[in-house]
């Protein structure tokens, strides 16, 4: 019986601790990264300025979900790991700047900023 209860314990105890640890995405640090890095390259670039208005919500989850970029040539974590941002901080404040940001976290910054600022979402973006 007391083993039932140090089991069951133990369990509510993990189950109750884990959201702890979980990543609260900030929209606004995606916001910057996405207007700094991701805007900037696009401008330059023959395909222009990509808005996240120009997509619904459940087009930005497929292109984060597909993890393809530049036609399927690329993938889209590869814009947000620090070897990318090493690569161009001498040319990008923003870069430099968030140099140490875990991947993931950056990745899911800019995903909750791109939902946010969907066609669909609760403010709808564009880059200016």
């Amino acid at each position: 019986m007391k083993l039932a209860v140090v089991i069951s314990l133990a369990a509510v105890t993990t189950l109750t601790s884990a959201p702890l640890f979980a990543y609260d995405a900030d929209w606004k640090r995606g916001r910057i990264y996405y207007r700094s890095i991701c805007t900037s390259c696009h401008v330059a670039a023959p395909i222009g300025q990509i808005n996240p208005s120009t997509r619904v919500k459940a087009e930005w989850a497929a292109y984060f979900q597909a993890d393809k970029h530049a036609k399927g040539k690329e993938t889209v974590k590869q814009y947000v790991s620090k070897d990318y941002r090493a690569k161009i901080k001498s040319g990008n404040k923003a870069a430099e700047k968030f140099a140490d940001v875990p991947e993931q976290e950056l990745l899911e910054d800019v995903k909750l900023f791109l939902q946010r600022g969907a066609k669909d979402g609760e403010a709808p973006a564009s880059c200016n």
